[in-house]
């Protein structure tokens, strides 16, 4: 047993009944996550079947210490790979004592959207690209890159398909995991779409989406619909898709100008693309490549589906 880790990360599975829940919460800033453990008398694969806990929000900025504790509700389960075995991570959101989401909870208003009949009879499928920049600890400068340079270090996971509000669980748990890995590694992770100043592609979060009418014969011209939507929606979908965006956004580097919305077949400098498949099938998906990789994909994944779906221009 050469590390800390492999001890904290021990799998008990073959000696008790007893599993670890890792609970998991976005903080006060709205991109950062925190986590604590309870032990549980045995496996649970329902979150509703999961005990509501609470913490101090007071250190995480989300309340005031002479009324500190924010709740927190289970709502997807996923299977623990530190603790393995039985054992599981829990994504929650928060809400104060009297049943109020915090400012930060924007899965609450995400789920009412998600979960609208008209939303639901189209069965939205989401795929998700998120880029990020791995830092150096010492210096926070990208990992690798000589100094001045640019070389484009660019790396990316991606989410999906995924339906509905399953869609943002599943971004924040890989997150949650991609930063416990980059502290075991020693370094660190970034979710500013553009880090650093200079002649390089920023780090985004491409949204892959469809509808179970763009998925059907005559799909394309579903899609070309909704495209329209999107872009008399610019302004506020740009205004909800991740802090910094006008860094990445210029016009260069495979992105659009930020004030102007624009699409195409197989045009990564639009704002909205559509694949050479979608367009040769007659139906499929687009892909929205404005969000920033630090957006909120709560946000993001339910916004597009209330602008598509749901509004009537």
């Amino acid at each position: 047993m050469a590390l800390l880790s492999d001890l904290i990360n021990l799998n008990l599975s073959d000696t008790t009944e007893k599993i670890i829940a890792e609970y998991i919460w976005i903080g006060g800033s709205g991109l950062d996550m925190r986590s604590k453990a309870r032990t549980l008398n045995g496996p649970v694969s329902d979150p509703s079947k999961l005990p509501k806990w609470n913490y101090d929000g007071s250190s995480t900025g989300q309340a005031t210490g002479d009324d500190s504790e924010v709740i927190l509700h289970p709502q997807a389960i996923f299977r623990d790979p530190f603790r393995r075995g039985k054992n599981i991570l829990v994504m929650c959101d928060a809400y104060t004592p009297s049943g109020k989401p915090l400012a930060t909870n924007k899965r609450h208003n995400a789920a009412k959207i998600f979960s609208h009949p008209d939303v639901v009879a189209e069965e939205p499928w989401y795929g998700i690209e998120q880029e990020y920049t791995l830092l150096t600890k010492e210096v926070k400068w990208p990992l690798g890159w000589p100094v001045g340079g640019y070389p484009g270090p660019q790396w990316e996971f991606q989410v999906g398909p995924a339906v509905g509000i399953s869609a943002g669980d599943e971004v924040w748990v890989a997150r949650y995991l991609l930063e416990r890995i980059a502290e075991i590694a020693g370094v660190v992770v970034s979710f500013d779409p553009k880090p650093i100043e200079g002649d390089w592609n920023g780090a985004g979060a491409h949204t892959n989406y469809s509808t179970k009418s763009m998925r059907n014969d005559g799909g394309l011209a579903v899609i070309k619909k909704a495209i329209e939507k999107l872009g008399l929606k610019h302004k506020e979908h740009i205004a909800a898709y991740g802090e910094g965006n006008e860094r990445r956004l210029t016009g260069r580097h495979e992105t659009a100008d930020i004030n102007k919305f624009s699409s195409g077949v197989a045009n990564r400098g639009a704002s909205v693309r559509i694949g050479r498949e979608t367009e040769r099938e007659g139906k499929g998906y687009f892909e929205d490549r404005r969000p920033a990789s630090n957006m909120d994909p709560y946000v993001v994944t339910s916004m597009i589906a209330e602008t598509t779906i749901l509004w009537k221009p």
